[in-house]
């Protein structure tokens, strides 16, 4: 039954057990719509090459080779995702893989981690691009970084108010039109008037995501409508990525026609099957081409980006509601839910990220086939991925609509079958895989993600012992963009911030996390900040750790973190306010210069 999947208790960030209301377990378990009996499933199993299969029958493998009827998989079989027919039972999906992610022998490399949005350079159209990406990548290829682990780079919903936050995405399959290098993509056209405008956006801090769609909108809408020189390219690119990219073209027509989120647009339309939408992509061929020709031009920018240094992508845990994979996965999703976590010492209200689930049986019976769809275009480009809360490949916290965070209820996921299925398509892109297990790590967790040579997360802020101890098969730094910077921190900024944007301030807390930084760093109260970071990279760097990285703006000792969690709108321009030093200045900066300095490694 459902409700076997929803946690009656659960151990607390303080360790005390807790025990969900049985009416927010009801709430949960209806959430899910049927029983997962209920759902016919054509069924999943892991099965490595050479192992018997959970019944015999006739298989068939991904590339379309019949196997004829056999009761166990060859010992020379590929890696993939092959299809069972037994004899007297429904047909089933064989996951076959490595067990293991990728992970190269000896991986010792360091790197920076940003934020791209607000990465520009005084050629920037008011927001971090590809081509920013590309320069800032290879910079730091010739300065000895072995990474750089990037932002969230999916589209927002389509509409004229983009979604600041990367971790809030419309979608994780396609890229975010605002991250185009327009002038590259211009070619011979003229898109010079909108390059002037767009440049004068970088004189304000602040990313105006609103002001740059426009313009960009309005050149690429130009260089469509002088011809793309490369159209059988296009064209050959565009069937080689199939329905989910014409899916995609036809949701942000039908955005642009109806409004952002789906749950409002008129019934007919809610429906990506449906007849009403199929009429309207071939009334709209034309700009269904365009926005396809968007994500093309996306695409190849991005490889482009990622030619010089192994780019960490990263996965956020969920989806816009309103937006194209909620609207595309309707069956597998839970409308009526969202995700977040339950309170703890740093939230103690708990958090609602505003994110639906999957239903892990519904998602089950379509042979995982969402969730391979979103690996594979997080990996595509990508020589490594950080998985946003990988917790939630285990368990996740369901909060009701109109309840608060507290009033939640962990759902089990089948972790094995998804950490296959992550370690199948690591093995295929040559992709090693972070998983971002930070505050409450319920036990066996590690242990399981350290059998799957995933690497663990560990930040001198939440670890309680010194980097000397960090286990290998893990990725280290000091901070996230979630957290306070150094400098923010160690000069008593952030606590100001806190109070500015509406969030009652935790002196208490501060004063532990800086004293956290006083002892790694070995530093008196009278360091300065920049003196504070630069010894704790330099841990960091001598730490076993297989990689290592630092946040531009600790290198640059910014005061203000990324984003302030519990902060929205108009109370703090979250993942908006630009680095003070664009990319062309970075390899001169002391900063730069002493943080890639410590940071190098043996």
């Amino acid at each position: 039954m459902s409700l076997d999947l929803v946690d009656e208790t659960y151990t607390d960030a303080l360790g005390k057990e807790r025990t969900i209301a049985p009416e927010v377990r009801a709430a949960v378990s209806a959430a899910m719509r049927e029983d997962p009996d209920a759902v016919a499933s054509q069924g999943v199993a892991v099965v490595r090459p050479g192992a018997a299969l959970p019944a015999a029958g006739s298989v068939t493998l991904e590339d379309g080779s019949d196997l004829g009827r056999v009761d166990a998989l060859p010992n020379d079989a590929p890696f993939g995702y092959h299809r069972l027919e037994p004899d007297d039972a429904p047909p089933q999906v064989l996951i076959t893989g490595p067990g293991r992610c990728h992970l190269p022998a000896g991986l010792r490399a360091w790197g920076w981690a940003i934020q791209l949005a607000t990465t520009r350079s005084r050629r920037s159209w008011g927001i971090g691009d590809l081509g920013d990406l590309g320069a800032l990548s290879s910079w730091s290829a010739d300065a000895g970084a072995g990474f750089v682990a990037v932002s969230p780079l999916g589209a927002p919903n389509p509409g004229p108010q983009p979604e600041p936050s990367p971790y809030y995405p419309s979608t994780r399959r396609f890229g975010s039109p605002l991250h185009l290098d327009i002038e590259r993509l211009a070619g011979p056209v003229d898109v010079s008037d909108l390059a002037s405008r767009a440049r004068s956006l970088n004189e304000d801090r602040l990313v105006d995501r609103p002001r740059v769609l426009a313009l960009k909108r309005e050149a690429l809408e130009r260089i469509w409508a002088a011809g793309i020189p490369d159209r059988p390219a296009f064209e050959a690119w565009r069937v080689e990525r199939g329905s989910q990219l014409e899916r995609w073209a036809v949701f942000c027509v039908l955005s642009e026609r109806l409004g952002p989120g789906w749950h409002a647009w008129p019934e007919e339309f809610r429906d990506p099957d449906g007849s009403a939408v199929t009429r309207a992509a071939a009334e709209a061929a034309e700009t269904v081409a365009f926005h396809a020709w968007v994500q093309c031009a996306f695409d190849r920018q991005l490889a482009d980006a990622s030619s010089h240094l192994r780019r960490i992508a990263d996965m956020p845990v969920g989806v816009d509601p309103g937006g194209f994979d909620a609207w595309d996965w309707q069956d597998q999703v839970a409308r009526e839910m969202t995700v977040g976590a339950p309170p703890d010492r740093f939230n103690k209200a708990g958090q609602d990220w505003g994110l639906p689930p999957f239903i892990p049986h519904r998602l089950r019976a379509v042979g995982y086939r969402p969730f391979i769809d979103t690996i594979r275009a997080q990996l595509r480009h990508a020589g490594g991925l950080r998985i946003d809360h990988i917790l939630g490949l285990f368990r996740l916290w369901w909060v009701p609509a109109g309840l608060g965070p507290a009033s939640g209820a962990y759902v089990r996921y089948p972790t094995e079958e998804l950490l296959e299925i992550v370690a199948l398509e690591s093995h295929r892109a040559g992709a090693v895989v972070i998983g971002e297990d930070l505050g409450t790590v319920p036990p066996g967790v590690r242990e399981t993600l350290r059998r799957h040579r995933l690497l663990s997360t560990r930040l001198v802020l939440f670890e309680r012992t010194p980097p000397e101890t960090y286990p290998r098969r893990s990725f280290a730094g000091v901070t996230t963009h979630d957290l306070p910077t150094v400098a923010g921190l160690w000069g008593g900024f952030d606590l100001a911030d806190q109070a500015e944007s509406g969030i009652t301030p935790d002196p208490d807390g501060a004063t532990h996390l800086r004293s956290r930084l006083a002892t790694v760093a070995e530093a008196g109260p009278e360091a300065t900040a920049g003196e504070v970071s630069l010894a704790l990279h330099r841990r960091l760097a001598a730490s076993p750790s297989a990689l290592v990285a630092a946040t531009l703006e600790d290198a640059l000792d910014v005061p203000d973190r990324p984003n302030l969690p519990g902060t929205v709108g108009a109370q703090r321009p979250n993942w908006s306010r630009a680095l003070p030093v664009p990319i062309e200045d970075l390899p001169d900066h002391p900063g730069i210069i002493a943080t890639a300095g410590v940071l190098r490694r043996s």
